[in-house]
């Protein structure tokens, strides 16, 4: 279960190399955009703090390589994660593969109340898109994820997509509340004790 009363929350991103993930998060903290920026080595971490539900809450935010060579250490950064936002370069085949394949295995793992969102960035490049938005979003309703389309280089909904999850959040505990009051009610429907002195008529 998720401890709100921390208010702080560890968010990993994940994805193959060159997709912007380093530029979406610099966009996000910094509002800035580099260009030709270095491939992240291992991973980076940053933080920023924001107000979501009327609570201030600190994102710490874990960027990790999407070269190869170092995919085996991505567990080490999303385990005891409330968010995994998992990109892809809406002009690449091959990185939209990639990043199903982090859905798996985030699936696969079943990482307890893990909002996880599903990134098509890059849509500035709408003359090169090769990814289609409604079989993206196809992909993530099948999978319970949430879809967004970003741009680092422009900004075009990079503080939208942070803040949308962040308030999933919120939500969590909410629903888990409804679910227990119901199960509560149902149990004390089906066990209701019989009145000893009402007698059966058969």
């Amino acid at each position: 279960m998720i401890d709100f009363d921390s208010h702080e929350y560890k968010v990993v991103l994940l994805g193959d190399s060159g997709v912007g993930k380093s530029c979406i998060v610099l966009r996000f903290v910094r509002n800035e955009f580099l260009e030709n920026r270095e491939p992240t080595i291992g991973a980076s971490y940053l933080s920023k703090s924001l107000t979501v539900s009327e609570k201030e809450i600190k994102l710490q935010i874990w960027d990790t390589a999407g070269q190869e060579r170092y995919q085996s250490l991505a567990p080490m950064y999303y385990r005891g994660s409330e968010i995994a936002i998992i990109v892809f370069d809406l002009t690449s085949y091959d990185s939209y593969f990639k990043a199903k394949e982090w859905v798996n295995e985030l699936l696969e793992k079943g990482i307890p109340d893990l909002v996880i969102g599903f990134v098509g960035n890059k849509s500035d490049l709408e003359e090169k898109r090769v990814i289609k938005r409604e079989e993206a979003k196809e992909y993530c309703s099948l999978h319970k994820l949430h879809y967004f389309e970003t741009s680092a280089k422009t900004s075009e909904n990079v503080n939208e997509m942070f803040l949308s999850l962040s308030k999933e959040l919120t939500l969590i505990p909410e629903k888990i509340e409804k679910i227990e009051k119901k199960k509560s009610a149902i149990s004390e429907i089906m066990i209701e004790p019989q009145d000893p002195k009402k007698k059966s008529c058969c």
